[in-house]
């Protein structure tokens, strides 16, 4: 069963930063892809960051590169969105999502397990 627990969430203002966690157990390592999505209000899920857990290699869409960086920890339990230079185009309720072998996606078609979402709000 895997269960995702994100924390981190919070109101910052433009400019500031905020960084999020998203504890990961009871999946399969092998081939995990875990990626971070944002849902504004009245718009559509979009992919924000996602990273391969096995090679560490990560993707970004591009309105945020350069300030958002995603990371995991060593043991590779817990993937992290540090955000930076925030806008209030950043504000939304921010998903923690995983995948297997969806590797650079960034469609929530490509994954399957997602936790409940916590609200940035940017003003």
């Amino acid at each position: 069963h895997v269960q995702l627990v994100e924390s981190g969430g919070g109101s910052v203002q433009s400019g500031g930063s905020l960084r999020l966690s998203c504890a990961v157990s009871g999946d399969t390592f092998s081939g995990r892809c875990v990626a971070w999505f944002r849902q504004a209000p009245g718009k559509e899920r979009q992919g924000v960051a996602s990273i391969y857990t096995g090679a560490g290699s990560t993707f970004y869409t591009d309105g945020v590169k350069g300030r958002f960086t995603i990371s995991q920890d060593r043991p590779m339990t817990t993937v992290y969105l540090q955000m930076n230079s925030l806008k209030p185009e950043d504000s939304g309720i921010y998903y923690c999502a995983v995948g297997t072998y969806v590797v650079g996606s960034l469609e929530a078609d490509d994954y399957n397990y997602w936790d409940q979402g916590t609200q940035v709000t940017v003003s």
